[in-house]
């Protein structure tokens, strides 16, 4: 991975930084994190060779807090829902993940650059290990938990880690498959009891020394792997480092989230996938910011719209999952105390369902668009137009372009492949490569550019629009069709609640396109038959008609990932008879 060059990093960010205040509290210039690195942003120094987010970030924080010149919010607020709450300070946190780091080196034995898998659920502990494997330069590779045991023998196997953290739940799948992972040797467990053959986490950090100092690591140097969803074949890991993840949002103050230290941010993103480290560790931190975190074992409506209503939470960060199934509730019930920004991200959010919202809370959905290769590579910002439909710009370092299979660039309004350009410098933010696997990083890039494999467009305002993935449009008697616009113009009907459009078989179109629909309660009573005319009608109104649904099959439910995004390629490969 190349040092980014001053030059380099001028051209690829395109978007200049305001000069802000934090909510009345003054810029803090002598001591605020981000002035240390204004001369990188204006291009006066290079992107230094060392940098650790936890004592170049997190301690700095402390030192401005224990100053009195941070705002007397804590840096993480964790709730179950039952009473139990957890508020730490920017020095708390330092504090009890020095502790930790002490556990991982002193009692496992884990030397800097080993690995260790953490599946946790929302619990303060994730956050802890999270910050002590950045003290001491242990590479961290966070998992679902919703993982099975042959997930997780996988995932041991793959990686090679050599300790592993999880719960009470997962720790008999481990036990399963450990006599295969000939090179774990440590496994702990959070719990408030003990099990045999596991090292108690709880017991162990309360009982070490907060004494640990935390390791010179280089800004290049791998920080977080991440398994990919594994969707076309198995899952690859995804190699991020220190400044891929830490140091990014350090540079760019205009970036997705845009937030300040009086800001409580709250993301329901599960704890195993990027977007949780992005939005729930890295950008928010980066700021000062608060980091609100709900144990949410579910995500229930009553719970998220109730949670909104009694904590100051200002920006909320979801999958469109999240905000279809708010926009079915009468949101006139509940005020919100604090909110005053939306994000969402993992899929398109329907132009309907962004109107819903708006209509009902006075607040737009910003939409963000990213891979677990490239963190957020377009964004609807703050103070940027919402475009319904369409998510947003290129993100700081991000020259984001629309290609053909020859990597030509198209022009606004054409549809190709959405792709980042990667040559000659590898923008700050990207990820350094598939672990092991190449050839598969090798597949992934085309000319000068990484190919997402997502299909879209670009406006002349330079708004980009997500067709779908290239697996999934259908190309239907010579047309090609993007499942999004038909899902879109689906749930403009009043009876639909959730759609997913796929490709189905035809003998004489080869393909066709098929509409997977949850019906709103109250068309769960209708004539079946007639609602699907209705709405294959309803489709050839508002669209070019050659994509309205010739297939319509009502279900009770959609299968998703953990993250809420619909498993087409399920669905797909249930009607091509694959399943």
């Amino acid at each position: 991975m190349k040092l980014f060059k001053l030059q380099t990093l001028k051209s690829l960010w395109t978007l200049k930084p305001p000069t802000r205040t934090f909510h009345g509290h003054p810029r803090l210039l002598a001591s605020d994190v981000h002035s240390q690195y204004e001369s990188i942003r204006r291009g006066e120094q290079e992107i230094p060779e060392y940098f650790n987010f936890a004592s170049d970030v997190l301690d700095k924080w402390a030192e401005i807090e224990k100053a009195g010149k941070r705002p007397s919010k804590p840096a993480l607020w964790w709730i179950n829902g039952k009473g139990e709450e957890v508020k730490w300070s920017f020095e708390e946190l330092g504090f009890l993940s020095r502790k930790v780091a002490n556990v991982m080196t002193k009692v496992c034995g884990l030397q800097q650059g080993e690995r260790i898998i953490v599946i946790l659920p929302r619990i303060p502990e994730w956050w802890l290990v999270n910050v002590a494997c950045m003290r001491a330069g242990i590479v961290l590779i966070p998992g679902i938990t919703q993982l099975s045991a042959k997930d997780i023998l996988y995932r041991l196997q793959a990686s090679k880690a050599t300790c592993i953290i999880t719960d009470d739940t997962l720790a008999p799948a481990v036990d399963s498959v450990t006599s295969e992972c000939q090179f774990l040797k440590n496994k702990l467990i959070v719990s408030k009891g003990n099990r045999e053959g596991w090292l108690n986490f709880t017991d162990l950090y309360n009982n070490q020394s907060a004494d640990h100092s935390c390791v010179k690591t280089r800004i290049q140097d791998p920080m977080t792997i991440f398994f990919t969803s594994g969707t076309t074949g198995s899952p690859k890991m995804t190699e991020h480092t220190q400044g891929s993840l830490g140091f990014r949002p350090l540079l760019s103050e205009s970036y997705w989230l845009d937030l300040t230290p009086s800001d409580v941010i709250w993301s329901t993103a599960d704890t195993g996938w990027i977007l949780a480290s992005v939005a729930s560790v890295f950008d928010p931190w980066v700021f000062g910011s608060c980091i609100f975190i709900h144990r949410l074992p579910k995500i229930e409506s009553a719970a998220i719209l109730n949670t909104l209503c009694r904590f100051p939470i200002d920006t909320l960060v979801g999958a469109p999952t999240l905000f279809r199934m708010l926009v079915q509730n009468d949101l006139s019930n509940y005020k919100f105390m604090n909110l005053k920004h939306c994000v969402s991200g993992g899929e398109p959010v329907n132009p309907e369902v962004m109107e819903q919202w708006k209509s009902k809370t006075g607040l737009d959905i910003h939409e963000v668009y990213g891979q677990t290769e490239a963190g957020i590579i377009c964004s609807v910002s703050k103070g940027m137009k919402v475009k319904p439909g369409l998510m947003g710009k290129a993100a700081p370092f991000y020259d984001v372009q629309i290609i053909d299979k020859n990597a030509n660039i198209l022009p606004p309004g054409q549809q190709g492949e959405i792709a980042v350009r990667i040559k000659p410098t590898r923008p700050l933010g990207f990820f350094s490569g598939y672990v092991d696997n190449p050839k598969k990083t090798a597949e992934s890039e085309r000319g000068d550019f990484y190919v997402t494999g997502d299909r879209g467009t670009v406006d002349e305002d330079g708004y980009f629009q997500f067709i779908g993935r290239e697996d999934d449009i259908i190309i239907s008697s010579g047309y090609r069709i993007g499942p999004f616009e038909v899902e879109s113009a689906l749930i403009e009907h009043p009876a639909v609640a959730e759609t997913a459009v796929v490709s189905s078989p035809d003998p004489l179109r080869g393909e066709v396109v098929k509409a997977f629909v949850v019906l709103s309660p109250t068309f769960s009573s209708s004539d079946l038959e007639s609602l699907a005319s209705d709405l294959q009608k309803h489709v050839k109104k508002v669209t070019a008609p050659y994509k309205y649904p010739r297939k319509v099959e009502f279900v009770q439910e959609l299968p998703k990932t953990v993250t809420g995004k619909i498993k087409r390629n399920e669905l797909r490969d249930r009607e091509w008879g694959r399943m």
